[in-house]
């Protein structure tokens, strides 16, 4: 595997910067070792033992730490987002400007199988801008009265349109990686929108003496440091409506306020719908609970 690659190539060159570290084995090993060791009273001996386990200590953490970071990725800063406060709340513009660069950017290869276009009114946009968005698209219905399928204009009611038919489909198109679903992106990774952030602002050239893949890239806050998704969004990728700068770290934001604005109507959402399943069968379940 290619991350694997980068992984072993890390941590080569992780361990080669502290091969500096005297060995304390060796010196005891030599004749001379020997002799001046003999020297050394039952204090220094002491000293010299601590002084040896503390290298080894400092270095089995920075391997581990070379280890997990290389396997893991860089931890990703935390960045001051304005709706993270307990009183805040989220910018209508910027999600607006968010959607906007999932339907010019992302959109043709990342899925948001959750989001309906209804989810956007009073969101990002009115009710009559959604539907129109809506419209479109053609979606698959059916059967009609003659048991055949037909395709019809969006409603409020779809969900955002499939960039692939299936999973298969999608492999094919990006060289065997699956593009992930973002409608709860930034809920399946660790440190949500942070890290997506700083994986999407985080390419750059690999570090000397690392070797990526060809149709892979370096990216150091993705497992492996390899990452299929090459960098999409840099400055200019849109080309806003109300005229906002585009730069790539606007870009980035919108695109993350938009994506974790939406999760929450997601997760609020399915809350509604348990709380109407219950609210159904608990008189069922009371009507029909024999003693």
């Amino acid at each position: 595997m290619a991350g694997g690659g980068v992984i072993r190539q890390l941590l080569q060159r992780k361990l080669h910067s502290h091969s500096i570290v005297p060995s304390v084995s060796s010196f005891f090993n030599s004749k001379k070792g020997h002799e001046e060791a003999g020297s050394f009273g039952e204090k220094s001996l002491r000293a010299l033992a601590l002084v040896g386990v503390g290298l080894s200590g400092l270095l089995g953490t920075a391997v581990v730490s070379a280890s997990d970071e290389a396997e893991h990725g860089l931890a990703s800063p935390t960045y001051p987002w304005p709706h993270s406060g307990i009183l805040s709340s989220y910018d209508h513009a910027s999600i607006r400007r968010g959607h906007q660069v999932y339907t010019q950017v992302c959109a043709s290869c990342h899925s948001m199988s959750l989001i309906s276009y209804r989810d956007l009114v009073g969101v990002a946009y009115t009710e009559e801008e959604a539907k129109a968005m809506a419209a479109e698209i053609e979606v698959v219905d059916g059967p009609n009265d003659e048991g055949e399928m037909f395709t019809r204009p969006g409603k409020l009611s779809d969900r955002f349109p499939q960039p692939y038919p299936n999973e298969s489909a999608a492999r094919f198109a990006n060289g065997g990686a699956y593009p992930p679903d973002l409608s709860l992106i930034t809920k399946a990774r660790h440190n949500g929108q942070n890290y997506v952030f700083a994986l999407l602002t985080g390419y750059r050239e690999p570090p000397a003496g690392i070797s990526i893949r060809e149709g892979l890239h370096y990216n150091p806050y993705f497992p492996g440091g390899a990452i299929a998704m090459p960098k999409m969004l840099n400055d200019g990728a849109v080309e806003y409506e109300d005229g906002t700068p585009a730069t790539e770290a606007q870009v980035s934001s919108h695109l993350l306020i938009s994506l974790k604005r939406l999760k929450v109507i997601i997760i609020l959402s399915l809350a509604s719908s348990t709380s109407l399943f219950m609210m159904y069968i608990h008189p069922y379940k009371k009507k029909h609970h024999y003693s």
